[in-house]
């Protein structure tokens, strides 16, 4: 394995002095922000998670190697090159082969979080069920990685854009647990509240690494999914956000577009259609998830 591992120092030790390590995506940088934003929020995840005692480990394929833990440079690179693949399971042997510059999708920074001993990991929102899901058949892969990968997912929810009520359901029966994070409901990433009920609520981090724990002891496969609200004073009117994602997927339905096009199309446009405000709720959610990330990693740490 050691032939696709770049795994830079500052991580390699904390995972090998068993500390607090935290993983980070880069599709979020490469495809779902416009530059320089990407790049200033990338740093900054990177900042929390040090300033909460865990060591970041962003993620990404450069150079015909799966590298945890980027330089600026490398930052700058995805957040501004126009050939960055985006990287999910069935794309990763390809991109490594190739050595094409590749940015992780969730599903794909659970693959390499795993295989690095990395077990927690902060992302936005994960995907799901697509809506048309009866004439698509579109299904995230970041679903079946969280069945069967060993990471720990922090996010705001499901992406709004998603089938939400079918995104629980195909996660039920993945027997994936899905915790909320001091609500009694899924959050819908734009947005704290949702009328759909989760069955675990935990409101300290202390009893989420048990539960881990107590998995792992079980030897259940899958990660454990915690999904963290908006914070209230970012979150965006429910209405208001839903008219703009029912706007954004008519318009990729009449135009074509499909498969992992789908996501970045319907983000762009619903940053455009708010004048910016999505965009800053997007960024206020992953700063608060690494803020959680980091401090459920140094709980687990410690137990």
């Amino acid at each position: 394995m050691n032939k696709y591992l770049d795994i830079c120092e500052e991580v390699k030790d904390a995972i090998n002095r068993k500390k607090a390590v935290v993983a980070l995506e880069s599709t979020i940088i490469s495809h779902g922000m416009p530059y320089p934003q990407n790049v200033e929020m990338a740093k900054h995840c990177e900042a929390i998670v040090r300033e909460y005692g865990a060591v970041p480990a962003t993620i990404a394929i450069m150079d015909g190697k799966i590298k945890i833990g980027l330089s600026d440079e490398d930052l700058k690179i995805l957040a501004t090159a126009e050939n960055v693949t985006k990287v999910s399971r069935r794309d990763l042997a390809q991109v490594l082969s190739e050595k094409k510059l590749g940015a992780t999708t969730v599903a794909t920074t659970m693959i390499c979080a795993e295989l690095a001993g990395i077990k927690f990991f902060v992302t936005g929102g994960i995907g799901g069920i697509h809506r048309g899901y009866e004439q698509t058949l579109d299904v995230s892969a970041d679903l079946e990685e969280l069945a069967q990968t060993d990471v720990n997912v922090i996010c705001a929810g499901a992406k709004s854009i998603l089938d939400l009520p079918r995104t629980l359901e195909y996660l039920e029966t993945k027997g994936v647990c899905v915790i909320g994070y001091k609500t009694d409901y899924l959050p819908q990433f734009f947005t704290a509240e949702s009328e759909y009920r989760l069955n675990t609520r935990m409101d300290c981090v202390e009893d989420i690494c048990s539960l881990i724990h107590t998995k792992e002891n079980l030897g259940l496969k899958g990660g454990v999914l915690i999904t963290n609200p908006i914070p209230k004073e970012n979150s965006m009117d429910k209405s208001y956000i839903d008219t703009l994602i029912e706007k954004a997927v008519k318009e990729a339905n009449e135009k074509g577009i499909k498969g992992k096009e789908v996501t970045p199309f319907l983000l762009a446009k619903i940053v455009e259609e708010s004048h910016g405000a999505s965009l800053k709720a997007n960024i206020a959610l992953v700063y608060n998830n690494a803020k959680l990330g980091a401090k459920l990693a140094v709980a687990y740490c410690n137990e």
